[in-house]
């Protein structure tokens, strides 16, 4: 299947979960980041839980300081 990450296409073998997305595909941690699919923001708590769906459009928000 195909899931768009920040504006990016990846092709993903199989159900693949956002933890599963951010660790292998993106190889990237879960600290500092918020992940928004289809323009709705996924809870950190149900990472796990939540299988992406071919065509899915992922956003991931970095937290930065500023002022």
């Amino acid at each position: 299947m195909e899931i768009t990450v920040n504006h990016q296409t990846y092709s993903i073998a199989g159900p693949c979960s956002v933890v599963q997305l951010l660790t292998a595909v993106l190889q990237v941690s879960g600290s500092g980041i918020a992940v928004a699919v289809n323009q709705s923001v996924v809870s950190k708590s149900d990472w796990s839980v939540y299988l992406l769906q071919p065509g899915d459009q992922v956003m991931l928000i970095k937290a930065t300081q500023g002022g």
